[in-house]
């Protein structure tokens, strides 16, 4: 399917797919090292070599324009040096034709070098700084292009071959600190150095048994959400005014057309089929092009959520009649004119033509559920979302071809069809709030907190119901003169709703929206340094990991490490359905010491302290990003909601759990960790 396109949108599939890869897994094939090599006073050669594992392969600077995204490398530019010509590379090159690009490719496996020569400017002592960028990919699937930070120290009255000092003592810290660093965050950095099979291993085994030990069975309820999500999508689409007038005319075209009743419904049904075969593809396109580790960072991305955050005003804006959203004309003459040739193929393009008029009014309920799928981090979720969707969508035009005097049954088109747009615009304003919050969250901007979010909501859903009264008019709406029962019914729930919300300004825990709110700890009235700040259920948590471990030796308690995320809704969950039970949170509140460590936040860390993680080779420059490469280089995995319970000597009492919405199963694995850690004290 991706050699249907053009070459440029080629290299972007080949920089993000990640096809064949679990969700969980860590891919990092590629190992760096920096060293100088000074001739002179006045020339020196910055060398930057890579170790690539095999089977995979990194591409040469040198690639022509349409293929994959070639290895570039930035200096910057200060008085100090200038660069001699671009900068060498060498290794074991293979240049090899590649069909999908159709061009030779030139890349290097098992070992590239790249040398810069600089002229050497100034008699002091100074460094220069260099950004890599490169893409690694082997036979089934390339990583994410990934961007490597040097430093190199060149000191004019040295000479011969140094290795970069400031490097060395950064790769001697897992995660990236010094080990000299006497604060709790370099501490806890550093303790992840242990590796991930290390790690893995020690969790598997050496768990003592007798403590009801056992698997917790995953739930797949997040990827069936999306499916639903998606038929209730399709339905909605359905009854928009681009879509809805358009199954009595295309039934009636396809039983008038095709002569005979069985041949209609073979037509009508050859036209939802091509429905479905549109849609998915969509779906399946965004599934291949972006994998789990890209839907994973979008979700935390400042760029994405804003980004979301606007196209959803856009799409409301559209909704209460501003615009129109509609797909270029040429494009949907050229399909229209298509759809007359008659056959499979005439039929697939009159489904193709209903897909680019209808765009107005499905273009935003689509937009809604690719970024609802691929915000919720699962690479699954964009193709069961628009399967969804399709199938909703379709099922109408199949289902009155074989029943075509089920048409009569069907409400006529009219003013209610407006009415369902503005409600929808209502509903895309209300959800573009959460993607602001998700950035106002990560970066503490407190813009957002949780009582002026709910108001915001508590105004728009009350406004949806005054409007579906009556009591409020667009330019575009037609009067009605009575109120119809299903606006009745449909503003009694739009009202309940907002009066439902009301009780969350004081703290009311509101788990019908969880998730999608602000937490109930992000509020005007907590208090700032406390333990109780940023810790769901009002428990005491630490966000440090040493200082967690250290308070859990003095009170002779286990620690339950809670790799959590601001803008991960699944977290969200678990805290307000599940650490709500009156077990669990016992538990917490009087048996556990609480770690919470955010791996989306943007807090930055001091210069003297950002450094580069030995595991990822990735510039650690948030403690967000050290929280993250500490559950990735220990445990494997970049997924959270991620819960390890550890006794205080840091070794496991139970294997680490993820989202578990079970809250027995979730109750018993607490169990089991506090009964494997009495059975060590007694010991």
């Amino acid at each position: 399917m991706i050699t249907l396109f053009r070459k440029p949108l080629l290299a972007f599939f080949a920089a993000l797919v990640l096809v064949n890869t679990g969700y969980a897994q860590i891919q990092n094939p590629v190992k760096w090292t920096s060293s100088v090599e000074q001739k002179s006073s006045t020339e020196a050669t910055l060398i930057m070599s890579a170790t690539i594992e095999k089977d995979w392969h990194v591409y040469s600077q040198f690639i022509d324009d349409g293929g994959p995204i070639p290895t570039s490398i930035k200096f910057e530019k200060t008085k100090n040096y200038a660069l001699e010509g671009k900068a060498a590379e060498a290794g074991k090159m293979i240049t090899e034709f590649d069909k999908s690009f159709e061009m030779n490719l030139k890349f290097f496996t098992d070992r590239v070098t790249f040398r810069q020569a600089i002229k050497i400017k100034n008699e002091k002592k100074f460094t220069v700084k260099a950004s890599l960028d490169f893409m690694v990919c082997n036979s089934e699937m390339c990583l994410p292009p990934d961007t490597k930070d040097f430093e190199f120290v060149i000191n004019p009255d040295a000479s011969g071959s140094i290795e970069n000092e400031k490097e060395s003592k950064e790769n001697k810290s897992a995660a990236g600190i010094t080990a000299t660093d006497s604060t709790a965050l370099a501490a806890a950095a550093d303790s992840a150095s242990n590796t991930a099979d290390t790690a893995k291993a020690a969790l598997v085994d050496g768990l003592e048994p007798g403590c009801g030990e056992g698997e917790v069975a995953k739930s797949d309820l997040s990827l069936l959400g999306i499916f639903l999500g998606g038929i209730l999508g399709g339905l909605l689409a359905l009854i928009t005014p681009c879509v809805f007038p358009m199954i009595p005319l295309t039934v009636s075209f396809f039983t008038k057309r095709s002569g005979t009743k069985r041949k209609g419904i073979i037509n009508a049904l050859i036209y939802a089929a091509s429905i479905l075969i549109i849609y998915v593809t969509l779906g399946l396109l965004i599934t291949v092009t972006l994998g789990s580790d890209a839907l994973n960072e979008m979700a935390s991305s400042v760029f994405f959520n804003l980004l979301f955050f606007g196209i959803f005003l856009v799409f409301s804006l559209s909704f209460f009649g501003a615009f129109e959203l509609t797909m270029p004309s040429a494009l949907i003459n050229k399909a229209d004119s298509a759809s007359e040739r008659g056959g499979l193929l005439g039929i697939f393009f009159m489904a193709f033509t209903l897909s680019l008029v209808s765009f107005s009014c499905t273009g935003p309920i689509i937009g809604t559920l690719l970024v609802e799928a691929a915000h919720g981090g699962n690479f699954q979720g964009p193709l069961l979302g628009m399967t969804g969707f399709a199938l909703a969508l379709a099922f109408p035009f199949a289902l009155f071809a074989a029943f075509p005097g089920w048409l009569n049954s069907l409400p006529k088109s009219g003013g209610w069809l407006n009415s369902v747009k503005v409600c929808l615009g209502f509903v895309e304003l209300a959800l573009s709030l959460k993607f602001f919050s998700n950035v106002d969250l990560a970066y503490h901007w407190g813009f957002l907190k949780r009582e002026l979010f709910i108001s915001i909501w508590v105004v728009i859903f009350a406004l949806m119901g005054i409007y579906l009264l009556g009591k409020i008019r667009f330019s575009h709406d037609s009067e009605s003169k009575h109120v119809s029962t299903p606006r009745l019914i449909f503003a009694l729930l739009s009202l309940t709703f907002s009066i439902y919300l009301i009780p969350g300004l004081w703290g009311a825990p509101l788990k019908l929206v969880s998730g999608i709110i602000p937490p109930g700890f992000y509020k005007e009235w907590s208090t700032p340094g406390s333990k109780n700040e940023h810790c769901p259920q009002d428990l005491a948590c630490f966000h440090d990991y040493d200082e967690g471990m250290a308070y859990a030796k003095l009170q002779g308690k286990p620690v339950m490490v809670d790799f959590t995320g601001w803008s991960c809704v699944n977290c969200r969950k678990m805290e307000d359905n599940v650490w709500s039970d009156t077990k669990v949170l016992q538990h917490l509140k009087e048996d556990y010491v609480l770690i919470s460590l955010y791996v989306d936040d943007k807090t930055e860390l001091p210069v003297e302290k950002q450094s580069v993680s030995t595991f990822s080779g990735k510039k650690l420059k948030t403690t967000g990003n050290v929280w993250s490469d500490m559950q990735a280089a220990r445990y494997g995995v970049n997924s959270q909601p991620y819960y390890v319970l550890l006794d205080t000597d840091e070794k496991p009492l139970a294997k680490p759990r993820g989202y578990t919405p079970d809250i027995d199963a979730y109750n018993k694995y607490l169990e089991e960790g506090l009964c494997r850690y009495k059975k060590r004290k007694k010991q």
